[in-house]
């Protein structure tokens, strides 16, 4: 059984699609959510158990019998390593053989702030002596295509990025990675480095999301300093808005791009387009 964590999120929810399209049975599945109640939109005929990070008792029953879990990492800073610890010790407990990890990219080398969360559940599962994949992601193009509105509205996308490029790919791509693994056999202690096959920097974004919109779009780059200052104005939480800065100045060391390959070993076939995400971005605006 193949306990998917997180299943409610954008990224859990694909990845169980996508173990149903590589034929593993719906009750080979687990969905592990927060709050039951609000998976009942999931809609994939797989059960469903509770899972909070914050309260092991329900991890314990959420990983009863399962041969797989994959841990999402969780998404609430500050917090995320005693909730992975609890997750890991849970699993440990259950007697789970295996563990896949949604890591980040270079996560034992970048100087990215937000990879020491990452970095030290990777050291807590090589401790824990359970089997492991680290499945290492890069950014999602989501990140940036889901909210052209005020690109198009102001003709700008900012950032601190530089001439950096970013190995950005669809959810769908790191999903079908995801699932391969864990439908498959032989990714035993393995590290993947995960993120498109063609990296591009944010003036290619902008040239692309031009293209596409009819609407002259261009890259305006900012000091750090000056880009939390804007994200702030926009309504973002100051610690929120330099983690951010802080990943385009990673960006622009080069910390989010990576010819591995991996990725599109994995999942069989080219990883997205930057066309292509961007014409889906546009499609929601």
């Amino acid at each position: 059984m193949i306990v998917v964590t997180g299943a409610s999120g954008h990224l859990g929810r694909l990845v169980i699609a996508e173990l149903l399209a590589r034929g593993v049975p719906a009750d080979g599945i687990v969905a592990a959510v927060r709050t039951p109640g609000k998976a009942a939109d999931l809609d994939l005929g797989v059960p469903v158990r509770e899972a909070d990070y914050d309260r092991p008792e329900t991890l314990a029953t959420a990983f009863a019998g399962a041969s797989k879990v994959l841990l999402i990492s969780g998404n609430e800073f500050g917090k995320r390593v005693a909730q992975h610890t609890n997750a890991i010790n849970a699993a440990k407990a259950a007697g789970v053989p295996f563990l896949a990890y949604t890591s980040i990219l270079k996560a034992d080398t970048t100087g990215i702030g937000i990879a020491h969360d990452h970095r030290e559940t990777e050291r807590l599962i090589r401790e824990s002596g359970l089997a492991y994949t680290f499945l290492r992601n890069s950014w999602y193009t989501e990140n940036y295509t889901d909210n052209l509105g005020p690109a198009l509205a102001t003709g700008a996308i900012i950032g601190s990025a530089g001439d950096g490029r970013v190995a950005a790919t669809t959810r769908a791509d790191y999903a079908a990675a995801a699932a391969a693994v864990l439908a498959g056999d032989g990714h035993q202690n393995r590290v993947y480095e995960l993120g498109s096959d063609t990296p591009f920097t944010m003036a290619e974004l902008a040239a692309e999301v031009s293209l596409q919109a009819g609407t002259p779009v261009s890259y305006q780059d900012l000091p750090a300093g000056e880009y939390v200052k804007a994200l702030t104005g926009f309504g973002l939480d100051e610690g929120y808005a330099g983690a951010l800065a802080d990943a385009d100045l990673g960006i622009q060391r080069g910390e989010l791009a990576t010819d591995s390959g991996d990725l599109s070993r994995l999942i069989g076939r080219p990883t997205a387009s930057l066309a292509d995400a961007v014409a889906a971005g546009l499609k929601t605006q």
